[in-house]
């Protein structure tokens, strides 16, 4: 079997993958520059990696939140 890509990760992997500091990351979290977790049934809250994938590739920018 081959190696497995995470699909959504714990609070301290997301910082990380962000190359962030955790206060750093649930700073941004709280003020919406970046997602909010998905609660897995009744259990953890996890990041979606997809999610965190497109914000640092631009793909998750609303253009009409753009101020030139």
């Amino acid at each position: 079997m081959g190696k497995l890509t995470p699909l959504a990760v714990g609070e301290r992997n997301a910082a990380k993958l962000m190359d962030m500091t955790l206060p750093e990351f649930k700073s941004l979290v709280k003020c919406g520059s970046l997602p909010a977790p998905v609660q897995i049934a009744q259990g953890p809250q996890r990041w979606r990696v997809a999610d965190l994938d497109a914000i640092l590739n631009g793909e998750a920018m609303n253009s009409e939140q753009i101020t030139w």
